[in-house]
């Protein structure tokens, strides 16, 4: 790994610690729906994010750079530079959406997923809580997907920031006004899209899988019609939240 790529993730690392503590402060100063779960509920998700950090550099980083270095060089020169990030990044979040579709569609991908989905509550807390089986199936088919598609390593990080940076902002419990969320809405996701997303009635969990770009629910038929209320149950139907270590043996058991 060269000084550039090494400088690069420092700045990814700085960026996305900055966007959590402005939204963790903002979504207390103003939010959307009253609180749930308490310090309790945030302690979980903050430990399943640690684990989940301690594979980036250990595995999910040295994959894809992995990948990067193996791709299939069939890349034209033209796509290079502004126009080839702009398409790599849309490329990328239209195989993301596909990607999170599939976790909800293949019961052995869903496993891991529902983990994500048993939060009962959402806060910037809930866009870095995933088992960490999850990110090592998707760091498997991101390393496929760059091989054959020759996507730059650079184009990776980059996507993979706007990722966790638009995870956070949509899974906030962030009051925004009417007018702004709807004229956002239009364009990425907002939470008042991703809430129906954990809306724990499983026809609306399977449905809005956008991450970054909100168009493709609508390109794919894939929106819920369902409003977002504060009211709202969120999580898994018929299911509750876990601790720690029966979230992390969830996958695993032999009666699911």
């Amino acid at each position: 790994m060269n000084d550039a790529t090494q400088q690069l993730l420092q700045h990814k690392g700085v960026l996305i610690l900055a966007w959590i503590a402005l939204l963790f402060a903002a979504e207390r100063w103003l939010p959307a729906a009253p609180r749930r779960g308490g310090w309790t509920r945030v302690i979980r998700n903050a430990v399943l994010w640690i684990m989940n950090s301690a594979l980036s550099p250990l595995i999910v980083i040295p994959v894809s750079l992995w990948a990067a270095n193996h791709a299939l060089g069939w890349r034209p020169d033209w796509l290079g530079g502004g126009i080839g990030l702009i398409a790599d990044i849309l490329l990328l979040d239209m195989l993301i959406y596909w990607w999170h579709r599939l976790n909800h569609e293949i019961p052995f991908l869903w496993r891991f997923h529902e983990v994500h989905h048993l939060d009962e509550f959402l806060d910037v807390s809930s866009a870095v809580r995933f088992h960490f089986g999850e990110v090592l199936l998707s760091a498997g088919a991101r390393a496929v997907i760059i091989i054959l598609l020759g996507i730059p390593f650079t184009s990776v990080i980059v996507f993979e920031t706007l990722v966790i940076l638009s995870a956070l902002f949509h899974h906030s419990n962030l009051r925004l006004g009417e007018k702004l969320e709807a004229a956002l809405a239009r364009v990425i996701v907002t939470p008042s899209i991703h809430w129906i997303h954990h809306h724990a009635i499983r026809a609306d969990t399977d449905s809005n899988y956008a991450t970054i770009f909100s168009w493709w629910d609508l390109v794919f038929r894939s929106r819920s019609a369902t409003k977002r209320t504060l009211e709202m149950k969120i999580g898994v139907e018929g299911r509750h939240d876990e601790e720690v270590l029966p979230l992390i043996v969830l996958p695993f058991r032999n009666n699911r």
